[in-house]
């Protein structure tokens, strides 16, 4: 939890999320991250204040296993003072014993958030995937959590003022809409509805344009006219380059695409714009590409 001077925006963690993606579909493989769809919806995590504290908590973080597809699990939630919105022990099971910050008594709109973020810690666990380090496995668990249809929760407990604020999680409000929009692609949904939090949502807007920039990058054919020109550009370089025997050629520093020399003839390499896994394909105008990791069909003028 931030207060207002803390909350950072934009996308500083931007490489670490996209990888976060690409292990997430890795480890779950195409038919594993689609059998998490639909998303968990707001009514089966809904916390009336009239609910009973525990129970309530209990019945939401159910709910939350359940969507996890974490059926063994079975979620104690208890309340304490603490520094940080929440916490989980990892044992192997079947018990696993959540504590959520003493502020949680009194915004229990927001309990279903710091679950989330606590109960993909354990699937995470479970599916043994980690990234090094605590601030990248943060944002490992972060981009899960969204991508796997539980994290706009987290998204929506993002709320500021001009005296207050409050985010959970690690990723910007930005980089929670990004994942968001990327998964809402991916998925044909659309959270639009489900923001009670008006600056949720304008993040949310903000990560779907930088998700839609993805799919609009040379060498796909829906890139836009200038990054056409550039690609052709240095298309032309790489070509004069690769033929002075070198083995590969980056594109501009702000390209994610670079060309190398293969075996029958030069090709272009790029990040699939689903799931960031990286595609090579020939050089040699109009093609047709199958993403091998999430198996996204892309269309390319190479």
């Amino acid at each position: 939890m931030a207060k207002s001077s803390e909350v950072v925006h934009g996308y500083p963690h931007l490489d670490t999320v996209r990888a976060a993606i690409t292990a997430v579909h890795r480890r779950l493989s195409p038919d594993g991250v689609h059998s998490y769809a639909p998303s968990v919806l707001p009514a089966d995590v809904a916390f009336a204040d009239q609910d009973d504290l525990h129970l309530g908590a209990q019945r939401v973080a159910r709910a939350l296993v359940q969507h996890l597809h974490l059926p063994d699990a079975r979620m104690i939630v208890s309340f304490r003072e603490m520094h940080h919105a929440a916490s989980v022990e990892l044992t192997a099971g079947p018990e696993y014993f959540i504590e959520l910050n003493d502020r949680f008594r009194t915004h229990r709109r927001d309990i279903g958030a710091a679950l989330a973020h606590e109960i993909m810690h354990v699937l995470l666990h479970r599916l043994d995937l980690s990234f090094r380090g605590t601030r990248d496995n943060e944002i490992l668990t972060d981009t899960a959590t969204t991508y796997l249809g539980a994290g706009w929760l987290l998204l929506d407990a993002f709320r500021e003022d001009d005296v207050s604020s409050q985010k959970l999680g690690y990723l910007t409000p930005e980089e929670f809409g990004y994942v968001l929009a990327k998964r809402a692609i991916a998925f044909d949904e659309d959270p639009s509805p489900w923001f009670t939090s008006p600056q949720g949502y304008t993040a949310y807007t903000k990560g779907r344009a930088q998700a839609l920039r993805d799919a609009q990058q040379p060498p796909l054919t829906s890139a836009g006219w200038a990054g056409r020109h550039r690609y052709a550009k240095e298309r032309r370089h790489a070509m004069e380059h690769l033929g002075q025997a070198a083995a590969r050629h980056q594109g501009a520093e702000s390209s994610s695409y670079s060309f190398e020399r293969g075996p029958d003839g030069p090709l272009v390499s790029f990040p699939c714009p689903t799931c960031h896994q990286r595609i090579r394909v020939p050089v040699r105008g109009r093609v047709r590409a199958r993403c091998g990791l999430c198996r996204t069909i892309l269309e390319c003028d190479t």
